[in-house]
């Protein structure tokens, strides 16, 4: 981009997020998109929602309205759930926020200067990336087990020879890999940072989406030095045009990251706290959840049932007990940008590999699909289309 204007580092040289320009793609009409991140639409709960958004104006008038400090109720909301999970939370430890990416964002600048590092998995969410990138920090790309998570070896000795200052992880159906981090390796994490003093943060949109399996306790709970920084989100639980997240946070850094957040932009909407607060209150989150994971498994089994009968044998892919993702591995040599165009043109889309490439060069041969927002039918004829693109390229392969 040309411009008059004497830019900023951080706006001259920070990356548009690649997501962005793929989802554009795949909005066009016909295409079914199997590369998103969203709950489908007939599973929001609307209803629901328009039931506490009235119960809120009638109750609480131009207060709902207007600028206010963090809704105390639903901090104690929040508490709560965070105690069901086993971490030790009062409500004066949960820092609102405008969902992850302000949470991770505000992580960011809490901690990092330029010219420091900060450990990433190897392959993870692009806003991540952005976050680290924007403040000017090396990226340490460490690798991850698709069974058990983020190498806690190979993170012990980035830490030993980088210094990072800090580490962010996703604990529970990573997003693009689908991936959980072991109950074992989880504890040996927080060990790691404790015994190292580095911050982890810990992203954990999607650990209520679990539909099988048995529920860990995310790294927080297991905390006891006070290096983790956890985050929440209502978006993918409830509904992404929320915008609503929190952060759980040692005492000492709250004063810090209050600062920082009013520079952004002083505080969440009332309207939508004091909403999400009612939601919660109502006892409705918990069979909302029971509902949209049941159909989120099954649209799973769909698309490992399609991934089987149409390239069994040819790739592999992860079997997630949660969350929205699954990641399909080619053969070597396939490019999946390259098969992006192709599989576009067939109306049919996904997220390529290289798109969450956190050391800028891994997952040529990879994908992120998503089962969560298409049907079940789409599900099946997208597969199947993706599958045929893939077939087709790997026919001219062999014959180069």
């Amino acid at each position: 981009m040309t411009t008059s204007f004497t830019l900023s580092r951080t706006a001259s040289t920070l990356k548009r997020s690649v997501m962005r320009d793929l989802l554009a793609l795949t909005a066009r009409p016909g295409v079914i998109s199997l590369a998103g991140g969203l709950p489908a639409d007939d599973h929001l709960p609307l209803s629901q929602l328009q039931t506490c958004l009235e119960a809120v104006l009638t109750r609480d008038g131009a207060r709902a309205l207007q600028y206010g400090p963090p809704f105390a109720p639903l901090k104690e909301q929040i508490a709560r759930l965070m105690q069901a999970r086993g971490v030790e939370c009062a409500p004066d430890e949960v820092f609102i926020t405008n969902g992850n990416q302000q949470g991770l964002e505000l992580a960011a600048r809490l901690l990092l200067n330029e010219g420091d590092s900060a450990a990433l998995e190897q392959f993870t969410f692009t806003g991540i990336q952005q976050a680290v990138s924007g403040r000017g920090a090396e990226i340490l790309a460490v690798p991850t087990d698709l069974q058990t998570g983020v190498e806690v070896e190979a993170l012990e000795a980035a830490i030993i020879k980088h210094s990072p200052k800090l580490a962010v992880i996703i604990p529970d159906f990573h997003n693009p890999l689908g991936v959980s981090v072991s109950a074992e390796k989880r504890a040996q994490i927080v060990e790691l940072s404790a015994r190292h003093r580095l911050p982890i943060i810990e992203d954990d949109p999607y650990s209520a989406l679990r539909f099988e399996g048995q529920t860990a306790a995310p790294l927080k709970a297991f905390d006891e030095a006070g290096r983790v920084i956890y985050l929440g989100s209502f978006s993918k639980m409830l509904a992404p045009a929320l915008r609503l997240g929190w952060m759980v946070a040692p005492r000492e850094l709250l004063p810090r990251l209050t600062v920082l957040r009013e520079s952004l932009d002083l505080e969440s909407s009332q309207l939508t706290q004091r909403t999400v607060a009612e939601f919660l209150a109502r006892g409705w989150l918990t069979p909302h959840l029971a509902q949209l994971n049941a159909v989120n498994l099954h649209k799973r089994n769909g698309m490992l049932a399609a991934l089987e009968r149409e390239l069994g044998g040819l790739a592999h892919w992860t079997a997630p007990e949660g969350g929205l993702f699954i990641w399909l591995t080619l053969p070597e040599g396939m490019d999946t940008a390259e098969l992006f165009n192709t599989a576009l043109a067939q109306d049919v889309a996904f997220v390529p590999g290289s798109a969450f490439a956190a050391d800028g060069a891994s997952g040529a041969n990879c994908a992120r699909l998503n089962f969560s927002k298409p049907s079940l039918e789409q599900i099946d004829v997208g597969i199947t289309r993706l599958a045929s693109v893939i077939k087709t390229h790997l026919s001219l392969m062999r014959e180069t």
